[in-house]
């Protein structure tokens, strides 16, 4: 059983073994074009290890949590995650581990690159670039041997499962292939399309500085020429703002500053751009399609790194949100470019928008003022909304980013155990928390300072600061689902059973975290030390966003709602405002029908359940009655020891966290704010259980399982 192949012993019959991109790079090497010498680990040793070690039976559980349809983004990322974890964490078998080293071992170039090379992939019929994983300046033998894993893992990465339908992707028949290939360090490397998707006539050009995976990743912005595809001639240049060169490192790869004289030349000179340009066409005759190539100058040597046919037919439909869910995937050096423009520009010029809402005064408005302001609180809050989907939540990938590079190091047994790092004392809702549980204790000091509260006109010395700080801080995000008027009877309410149960503090305190963020760099030295911390503080920061985004796009939401209700309390009918106006106040203030955007349980609601099937989010055990929560509104009646069942928890229903016993939500994932919340405060936790507002009924005994997933009712 052949479990390595050379390029040169690659035949037809291998294609399924090999791969797409094993199979084009053989046909190439084959005839004459250069490419880096490369070995090939069939799919023959995928299909062994997940066979061995019971692999297929976990990953076919993984995948059965939930119907795939109903699938959001963020349970994509956590499978993924998980599964990910179980490759890395499993041990070849002894045998397969033992061909393996005896193949590679000896003719193992110093420095690789690990590719993938899936059957089915960059074929005529489906092109899918980007999907699986690959991986530069790899070296060592073991070090080899654990990214070969990692590549397989790719098979059942977000992305893959995304396009899961068109990869035919089941775990019973799906498998994959490995490319370790000695790493070419260009001088200059880019990509050729053979054909312009947007032209026929013309073929593309793109070239960076240094190595090709800043082009692909998005790292390093290149330089871009359009060709005429019949004769290589010049129609267009375009030069990109040159900043920065992707190098080897020790290992993997560093950002660079460019030499001044790179800073202003063209990465290609006019000889190398007709170079690629016949390396195009050559591509094309020999798979008798225009391709897709990407390729390096080495030495003034070009060479292929890899062909894949150019095609569309599977992307771009109407419709189709795949593409915005796959430009989430962002580099490490694009997340820290978002993260400045986020934290510099975006939430500050949103916060200062809301403060000028706030300011101004509603009541002075004339009704056609007051009606024209609607109107434009309405239109700061789409665009605003729009921001938050195009910039906030591509940030919060440096959580997970970061996630997979702590898995990397440490193999954790739980693979969220870098959440601990992150640290959770710095979001705007655990600061919320922490001030209501400050009142709950002045409170349990005094419990006549409760009527203060529930007035409204605080005085007592104690709790004025807090109080003040409260409002000062909170008060617009302290609204139900249909106002933004501050209930201080609601609030009272809270606070009294806050008061009359024991304190529920933060799970881990800044020491501990600091402590275990001193173990996971201990591991590391000199600048890879460094390149860590990088990475940990970049994680830190997206956590806070995922959590606060929704806090500060919530003072926007809250002053629309605010001049809509001043509208309403002068008695004026909502449906003189335009259409748009009265959809967005019905999108911010109707709750969610149970099981809205779910599909296949239509009727289960009149059933009883009693077990179902979630994701585990936040571990541990509860049980206590359910709480069923439509509104937030409905949360001001929550008692200690309830179990929040709700369709998703939002960083405005969080101040229940400090009474909650467990949490079930129907929304799924690590990175929501339910479960970020939960684990927090150490609360049991289960996410993405279809039609949990229904099949729970308020009262219902709960069993909250955060180990297994798992909610049993009754």
């Amino acid at each position: 059983m052949s479990y390595v192949l050379s390029l040169e012993d690659i035949r037809p019959r291998h294609r399924r073994l090999v791969g797409g991109k094993g199979f084009s790079l053989a046909v190439m090497a084959q005839n004459g074009l250069n490419v880096p010498t490369t070995l090939a680990v069939t799919t023959r040793a995928y299909e062994r290890f997940v066979a061995a070690t019971g692999l297929k039976g976990r990953i076919q559980l993984e995948l059965r949590r939930k119907d795939f349809k109903d699938l959001r983004w963020e349970e994509m990322w956590d499978a993924s995650l998980r599964l990910r974890h179980l490759f890395l964490n499993t041990p070849l078998p002894a045998d397969l581990g033992a061909v393996l080293k005896d193949a590679l071992g000896p003719l193992l170039p110093e420095r690789c690159v690990v590719r993938s090379s899936a059957p089915g992939e960059d074929s005529p019929q489906a092109s899918f670039a980007g999907l699986h994983a690959s991986f530069v300046n790899v070296v060592g033998l073991d070090a080899v041997l654990e990214h070969i894993k990692l590549v397989w893992a790719s098979l059942w990465s977000d992305a893959a499962l995304l396009y899961r339908r068109e990869l035919g992707l089941e775990v019973r028949k799906s498998a994959m292939a490995v490319l370790i290939q000695e790493m070419v360090a260009g001088d200059k490397s880019g990509v050729v399309f053979g054909e312009n998707p947007q032209d026929p006539g013309q073929m593309v050009i793109e070239a960076v500085y240094g190595l090709n995976q800043g082009l692909v990743d998005g790292t390093v912005e290149p330089d871009r020429w359009l060709l005429d595809r019949e004769t290589g001639r010049i129609l267009e240049y375009r030069a990109a703002p040159k900043r920065e060169i992707l190098l080897p490192g020790e290992e993997g790869v560093r950002l660079a500053g460019l030499s001044p004289e790179q800073l202003h030349t063209p990465p290609l000179t006019a000889a190398e751009v007709l170079q690629v340009f016949h390396l195009a066409r050559r591509g094309e005759a020999l798979f008798g399609a225009p391709q897709d190539m990407e390729w390096t100058f080495a030495g003034g040597r070009l060479v292929v790194l890899q062909s894949r046919p150019i095609t569309t037919a599977a992307r771009g439909r109407e419709g189709d949100q795949r593409p915005w869910y796959l430009s989430l995937r962002r580099s490490f050096g694009n997340l820290k470019a978002l993260r400045r423009k986020v934290e510099e520009e975006l939430l500050p010029a949103m916060d200062r928008e809301a403060g000028r809402l706030a300011a101004l005064d509603l009541t002075a408005l004339s009704d056609a003022g007051l009606q024209e302001e609607i109107v434009l609180r309405s239109t700061s809050y789409r665009r605003w909304h729009k921001v938050y989907w195009d910039d906030f939540i591509p940030l919060a990938h440096g959580i997970r980013l970061f996630g997979m590079v702590y898995n990397d190091a440490v193999k954790p047994e739980d693979p969220y155990e870098f959440l601990n790092l992150l640290g959770a004392a710095g979001l705007l809702s655990v600061r919320r928390n922490r001030l209501l549980l400050d009142m709950a204790a002045r409170v349990r000091e005094r419990p006549e300072v409760l009527e203060e509260i529930r007035t409204g006109r605080v005085t007592d010395p104690g709790l004025q600061p807090v109080w003040q700080a409260f409002l000062r801080e909170f008060g617009d995000l302290a609204c139900g689902t249909s106002t933004c008027t501050l209930d201080p009877e609601a609030l009272a309410n809270l606070i009294r059973e806050m008061a009359a149960t024991p304190s529920r503090g933060e799970r881990l305190t800044e020491t501990e975290v600091e402590s275990l963020t001193e173990r996971f760099l201990s591991r590391f030295g000199g600048p890879k030390r460094a390149e860590m911390a990088e990475y940990l503080d970049l994680g830190r920061a997206s956590f806070r966003l995922r959590d606060d985004d929704n806090l500060h796009l919530g003072k926007i939401k809250a002053q629309f709602l605010k001049a809509v209700e001043e509208y309403q309390r002068r008695g004026r009918d909502l449906r003189a405002l335009p259409p748009e106006v009265q959809a967005l106040w019905r999108e911010l203030t109707e709750p969610p029908r149970p099981g809205q955007g779910e599909t296949g349980w239509q009727g289960f609601s009149r059933f009883r359940a009693r077990q179902l099937v979630g994701q585990p989010a936040s571990p541990g055990l509860a049980r206590g009655p359910a709480r069923v929560v439509r509104e937030a509104s409905e949360l001001f009646h929550f008692r200690a020891g309830d179990v929040l069942v709700c369709d998703a928890v939002d960083p405005g229903m969080t101040f229940v966290a400090p009474l909650a016993g467990g949490i079930v939500e129907r929304r799924g994932g690590m990175l929501i704010h339910g479960s970020i919340i939960a684990r927090e405060y150490g609360i049991p936790c289960v996410t993405g259980v279809p039609q949990a507002t229904s099949l729970i009924h308020p009262g219902d005994p709960v069993t909250v399982d955060g180990y297994l997933g798992i909610v049993i009712i009754g």
